[in-house]
């Protein structure tokens, strides 16, 4: 079946398998901005929290989504024992480019102070953001360019992950990113300065790239460019193509992480990755 097609058809099980989940933690809520998209939620697992903190970003093709909606995905990492940020931003149509990556770069920023005044180490700092939030989340990481604008320190993170990134906009790009991409940009936009294998800047961060063969709304060949840059820089990366049945787009980048790790190997590469920084 087309992956298109499969990746529109897999809503109803994502669904379905969200309204199931059960809440084990309840999230802090704390304002960053004016803007009622600013904010981001904390949370602090039950057991003992393990040393190493998880930054994530949500994706929605920049038109969508928010931390509340994205709950489920804060319980997961607090189950498995990892204190962690939800981030929030400004989306689009209505807010263009480059407000969101302002808003990812102050509001991490601001979780930092927020940690420390918990007094909480912050010196192990993963950042983690899936589709439009990997896009994000990996311009924080690499674009040196961003960092010394928005004054974003980068020396305590650890490792990103990524997974289903438009890291290149690429020619050949899907329909459906092509018009997400017009909503999040203004028409004179130069998306050169919003694309992340452009900025991309040689660093001590280790990447790992999870990628779907048959996305149905992106092109393997994004995270590709990125490796490729990458490896160019001699920045570590390693490119995990997915191997779940559950391969759409929104199953890998997202709905991983209402299974567990033994039912998912995208989501057991992901904390894998994680336990071996």
């Amino acid at each position: 079946m087309n992956d298109y097609w499969r990746e529109s058809f897999s809503y109803f099980g994502i669904y379905k398998k969200l309204f199931s989940l059960k809440k084990v933690v309840e999230p802090q809520y704390v304002s960053y901005g004016e803007n009622k998209e600013q904010y981001f939620l904390y949370y602090e697992p039950i057991a003992e929290p393990k040393d190493r903190i998880i930054v994530w970003i949500h994706g929605g093709g920049w038109n969508a989504g928010n931390p509340k909606f994205f709950d489920y995905v804060g319980q997961c990492m607090a189950k498995e024992g990892y204190r962690t940020i939800s981030v929030g931003y400004r989306l689009s149509p209505k807010f263009k480019y480059p407000c969101q990556i302002e808003d990812v770069c102050a509001c991490y920023i601001e979780a930092m102070k927020f940690l420390k005044n918990k007094n909480i180490d912050i010196s192990k700092v993963i950042v983690a953001g899936p589709s439009a939030g990997a896009h994000l989340s990996s311009i924080l990481c690499y674009s040196k360019a961003d960092q010394e604008k928005y004054g974003v320190d980068i020396s305590n993170i650890l490792g990103f992950i990524g997974s289903g990134g438009p890291y290149s906009f690429r020619d050949d790009q899907s329909g459906t990113l092509k018009l997400l991409l017009n909503q999040l940009f203004t028409k004179d936009y130069d998306r050169k300065q919003a694309e992340p294998v452009s900025l991309m800047s040689k660093n001590h961060i280790p990447a790992l790239l999870i990628q779907s063969k048959h996305d149905g709304l992106l092109d393997f060949a994004c995270a590709e460019d990125f490796k490729e840059k990458a490896d160019a820089l001699g920045n570590a990366c390693e490119l995990y193509s997915v191997i779940d049945k559950k391969n759409t787009h929104s199953w890998y980048t997202a709905g991983m992480f209402m299974e567990t790790r033994e039912e998912n190997y995208g989501l057991n590469k992901f904390f894998s990755f994680i336990e071996a920084l």
